[in-house]
């Protein structure tokens, strides 16, 4: 029986097993965040055709394509920033772009590689702009306060009583000052126009119904 000798790659490329790792995680994040972001990994060893893989191609760049100035820079610079996170950036049809960029070393502290992601938010800023414009309000052209909410008698009470125990007193030992802000505040609401509010509202501050009328002439 012959000797089999089993052969290990004794000494595998760092790089390449990096890059081939790198791979996966570009493949699963394009994957993940599709439409709306390209991913691409860029081997910095071979700038001249950086581009080893490319996910939702959103640039228009394509495999064997250089690095761009941020990847030069990472090969020229070992201090360039690992992580360049969140900056503004464009693509080539003008629409808007958050990018990220990362930057992946071997063991000798040397740049292989720069994973990047490059998000068109060109389309959440037309909702975004659609939602600020949907939620705008313009109270210069109201007249008076409304309220949708469906007041009762006993509503007007607990605002008596809410407002006098925020002034740690009670509805009946009001003075006529807070009596007619209290007055004025229940009107703006809407909750005098029930039907036998004033007279709730008279009894629960002491006063007489007059003295109700009087507040919101005054």
């Amino acid at each position: 029986m012959s000797d089999i000798k089993h052969h290990s790659n004794p000494k595998l490329n760092e790089n390449e097993l990096l890059l081939r790792e790198a791979k996966k995680i570009a493949s699963a994040l394009g994957k993940m965040f599709a439409p709306s972001c390209e991913v691409v990994l860029h081997d910095l060893t071979h700038p001249e055709h950086a581009i080893i893989a490319i996910e939702c191609p959103l640039s228009g760049r394509k495999i064997g394509d250089p690095a761009t100035e941020m990847g030069l820079a990472r090969i020229q610079d070992k201090a360039f920033p690992d992580v360049v996170q969140n900056y503004e950036n464009t693509f080539p049809d003008g629409r808007p772009v958050k990018s990220t960029s990362i930057g992946l070393r071997n063991s000798r502290d040397e740049y292989v590689a720069a994973l990047c992601l490059n998000m068109d938010i060109s389309l959440f800023s037309t909702v975004q702009r659609v939602i600020s414009q949907l939620t705008a309000v313009d109270n210069q052209q109201v007249p008076l306060n409304e309220s949708l909410k469906t007041w009762g008698l006993d509503d007007i009470k607990t605002k008596i009583n809410e407002y006098a125990a925020a002034l740690n007193t009670q509805p009946r030992a009001l003075t006529s000052q807070q009596r007619q802000k209290l007055i004025r505040h229940l009107s703006e609401l809407g909750m005098l126009q029930l039907r036998g509010a004033a007279t709730t509202a008279a009894e629960t501050l002491g006063i007489s119904r007059v003295s109700i009328y009087n507040a919101l002439k005054s």
